[in-house]
């Protein structure tokens, strides 16, 4: 099987729209189109808006999306889109067509990312065979792992960020008590209700309840513009807390999945407040797991700083579909 070029790249997530375009084997991503989703009743709406602002039309196109994938189908999970590849091929008139998880594309992505792209979190851990884990925070929480089978690319995506998610200390106990979940729909906390743009607000909230303070801060947009301009003050202690939970979370699944191969964090967040991670306190939540804390520390983390890094990945399936173990019989638009 192949993807005729022009292919088209897109990352879809509860936020934003993503376009790239391939113009052929081997090229770089290029001709990055930025939408937001909201401004879209549907996915196709936002498709012809990138395409007309393209010199050449795609006769493939592969999407990443934040929700579970069925085959050539996803309901966005923090958004009213859903997108049916198979409809979308017909109605575009693409010769093939893929869709993917967005972190099962953000996997993929990994052996592909520059070192340039990234910042190490603690000192360098080397690198060795195995499992690599990556983990990113933004309209919502996506985690997924890549393995190397064969010889062959393999990714397995997931919906860890639903997992719940509990304090661990007094303190985050009281935060706990004051988080509002019935704006969640769910009455329970998992991750992705701290660990996310949303939960950034809902944690502040939970933290200046427990502590009896007033805020005025109304988005995590704000809370992060204060936070950068007053690094002492309750909006950097909330995002400080963010940083050490998401230590916590990672290496929870670090044994989770045994990823020797290391973690990489993401995400449209996580970039937007690396100046408020403290490597040690971080190395230290991500390594406290007893009695495998020696474990932990052989597991380096990192962080991505740059952006797009997924359509590295996108782009190599597009190349050489064959490096890739995906179910290409069931998933492929054609």
């Amino acid at each position: 099987m192949e993807f005729p070029f022009p292919v088209l790249l897109c990352d879809t997530g509860g936020t934003n729209a993503r376009f790239s375009l391939v113009a052929a084997r081997g090229a770089r991503p290029e001709h990055d189109v930025d939408l937001k989703t909201h401004n879209f009743p549907a996915f196709e709406d936002a498709l012809s808006v990138a395409v007309e602002s393209l010199n050449a039309k795609p006769r493939s196109l592969i999407v990443c999306a934040a929700g579970p994938v069925d085959r050539h189908a996803v309901r966005l999970t923090n958004a009213a889109w859903t997108i049916d590849g198979a409809e979308i091929a017909v109605k575009a008139g693409l010769d093939q067509g893929l869709l993917l998880n967005d972190f099962e594309a953000q996997a993929f992505s990994l052996p592909f990312i520059e070192p340039t792209w990234t910042k190490p979190i603690g000192p360098p851990v080397p690198s060795i065979p195995g499992v690599q884990l990556i983990l990113g925070l933004g309209t919502g929480l996506g985690v997924a792992a890549l393995l190397n089978v064969a010889g062959r690319f393999f990714a397995l995506s997931s919906e860890a960020g639903h997992m719940d998610f509990g304090p661990l200390s007094a303190e985050e106990g009281a935060i706990w008590a004051h988080l509002d979940t019935g704006s969640l729909g769910r009455g329970r906390v998992s991750a992705e209700s701290v660990l996310s743009g949303p939960g950034l607000l809902r944690l502040h909230l939970a933290r200046c309840a427990a502590h009896g303070a007033a805020t005025a801060i109304t988005s995590e947009i704000a809370l992060i513009e204060v936070a950068r301009g007053s690094p002492g003050g309750d909006e950097a202690a909330t995002l400080r807390l963010c940083w050490a939970l998401a230590a916590r979370f990672a290496g929870d699944l670090a044994l989770a999945y045994l990823a020797k191969g290391g973690v990489t964090l993401a995400g449209g967040i996580l970039p937007r407040i690396a100046q408020f991670c403290e490597p040690v306190p971080f190395r230290a939540a991500f390594e406290d797991k007893a009695p495998y804390n020696e474990l932990l520390r052989g597991i380096g983390t990192r962080l991505i700083d740059a952006e797009n890094t997924v359509f590295a990945g996108m782009a190599a399936i597009a190349a050489a579909p064959q490096d890739f173990a995906i179910d290409y019989a069931s998933r492929l638009w054609r």
